[in-house]
C-alpha cells in the first residue's frame, strides 16, 4: 500500500510550480494529495494537478455525505507563507489546510514546511517565536543557510525560479525513513 503525502500548498510566488514538488514525490512511491489554502486557488492549476495526482485538489472540509479522505502518512508545506507558519504554531485551524497541520503533531505525522517569506517577515519576532515553537514540536522548518533563504522584500517574484521543492522532499526522505 502507498503511502500518503499531503502536500498543503499556500498563496506564494511559488505555488504555481507545486508540480515540480508533486512529480518527485510520485516517483518516490506517495501518493500525493494536493491541499490548498483558499488563497493559493488562484496561484495554482487546479486540473493540471489533478491530473498529474489522480485526485481532487482540496482546499475546504468534506461535506457530511462526501467520503473522508485517508490520513496523511507525511505533510510537506510548500511554499509556507508568513501567515500559515505563524498560525499553525498558534494552533489555528480556520482553513482545511490550518485544521490538518493543526493536528497533525498530535497525531505523530511528520511535517516537513519549506517557507517563501522575505527577509522583513522572517526578521519579526512573532516569526522567529513561530519557528521555534514548531520545531520545538517537531516540525522540520526548512529556514536559514542551505535551505531556504528569505529574499528582500518587494522581490517575491524573483526567487521562485530557484526555489528549492527538492529540500522539502529530500527532508521528509530523511524524516520518514
Amino acid at each position: 500500500m502507498s503511502r500518503i503525502l499531503y502536500v498543503i500548498v499556500c498563496a506564494a510566488g511559488p505555488a504555481g510550480q507545486v508540480g515540480e514538488l508533486v512529480g518527485p514525490a510520485r516517483e518516490a512511491g506517495w501518493t500525493v494529495q494536493v491541499v490548498a489554502t483558499p488563497s493559493a486557488l488562484g496561484f495554482i492549476d487546479v486540473p493540471a494537478l489533478e491530473r498529474q495526482t489522480g485526485r481532487p485538489v482540496r482546499s475546504r472540509y468534506r461535506r457530511p455525505d462526501e467520503p473522508k479522505p485517508p490520513r496523511a502518512d507525511a505533510i510537506i508545506v510548500a511554499p509556507a507563507t508568513y501567515n500559515t507558519i505563524n498560525k499553525f504554531a498558534q494552533g489555528i485551524a480556520d482553513t482545511y489546510a490550518l485544521g490538518l497541520l493543526a493536528e497533525a503533531p498530535g497525531l505523530g505525522i511528520p511535517v516537513v514546511v519549506l517557507p517563501f517569506v522575505n527577509a522583513a517577515l522572517a526578521g519579526r519576532a512573532p516569526f522567529r517565536r513561530s519557528v521555534d515553537q514548531l520545531r520545538a514540536e517537531g516540525v522540520h522548518i526548512l529556514l536559514g543557510p542551505g535551505r531556504f533563504e528569505p529574499h528582500l522584500p518587494n522581490s517575491g517574484a524573483d526567487p521562485t525560479d530557484t526555489y528549492p521543492w527538492h529540500l522539502a522532499l529530500a527532508a521528509l526522505q530523511a524524516a520518514v525513513g
